[in-house]
């Protein structure tokens, strides 16, 4: 699993699982796990279409990506978010499905794009993937005050004057951004469960936002070589353990949570009851 064919694969991977969980931390923060989905949906179709025309299946990814992201941040200014995020998932599935109708490479197109392929790296793939990368970090780290003051206390923000629909673009921007680097490693349908499981796993088990970033990241890495490592050695799709392992860290945070409270609980009884006499 570490011949040179495989290298690539193994440095993308790591790539998208240290974007993923940065990103993904704001995901979980701000509720966007539906926008999460969509967006990965709509970097599928680009995809298809590239790959129909003999383009560039990164530029078709990022270009689409991009078009849901506003498509998205346009019509929620209009309306409600969950309906104009449905119908970004409705169009673009139906317009990748479109193009994959006029490919003779269906069946193989349809695999790679939605579940991921990890021998399909190519060193073509690797360039893009880290200029998209080092792009997303940056943008987090130039607006992670305001990021995190719009996700945990939107009211106060908006009282400041921060424009709310702004910083939401930016960052439906950045999970466009994330999406074109994730989809050829773990596919469309299930790239997001590496933006949900290991950051809501990681919020679990802190509060602290840099140490949830750690984890997350760290989770994410845990996530997506384990998943290189069983899917080369069965051949399955990665995004299936991808998809298995994100909520399995999911479910291990929530159930270390409520132990934590349940341990909380019983001290601030005795507490009040030491006050109270």
């Amino acid at each position: 699993m570490f011949a040179g064919f495989m290298i690539n694969t193994w440095i993308v991977a790591s790539i998208v699982a240290i974007v993923a969980g940065v990103v993904g931390f704001f995901v979980v923060l701000r509720g966007s796990s539906f926008a999460a989905h969509a967006i990965p949906n709509a970097s599928f179709a680009g995809a298809a279409g590239a790959n129909l025309v003999g383009a560039s299946s990164i530029g078709g990814l990022l270009v689409f990506a991009v078009a849901g992201a506003l498509g998205i941040a346009l019509l929620s200014k209009r309306g409600r978010r969950d309906v104009a995020t449905a119908l970004a998932i409705v169009l673009m599935l139906a317009l990748g499905a479109l193009f994959l109708s006029f490919s003779t490479e269906y069946a193989a197109e349809t695999y790679s794009l939605l579940f991921g392929e990890v021998l399909g790296v190519s060193s073509s793939e690797l360039a893009p993937t880290v200029v998209l990368a080092l792009l997303a970090v940056a943008a987090v780290a130039t607006f992670w005050r305001l990021l995190l003051l719009t996700s945990v206390m939107p009211e106060l923000a908006e009282a400041r004057g921060v424009h709310i629909y702004r910083v939401e673009l930016v960052f439906l921007l950045i999970v466009a951004l994330v999406t074109s680097l994730s989809v050829p490693v773990v596919g469309a349908l299930l790239m997001f469960s590496l933006m949900i499981g290991p950051p809501a796993a990681a919020r679990s088990f802190t509060t602290n936002p840099f140490v949830a970033v750690v984890l997350a990241v760290s989770l994410a890495l845990t996530t997506v070589w384990i998943a290189i490592a069983v899917s080369y050695m069965t051949t399955w799709p990665i995004g299936f353990f991808v998809g298995v392992l994100g909520a399995a860290f999911f479910l291990t945070g929530r159930a270390f949570a409520a132990w934590r409270g349940n341990r909380a609980h019983p001290r601030a009884a005795r507490h009040s009851q030491v006050v109270a006499a």
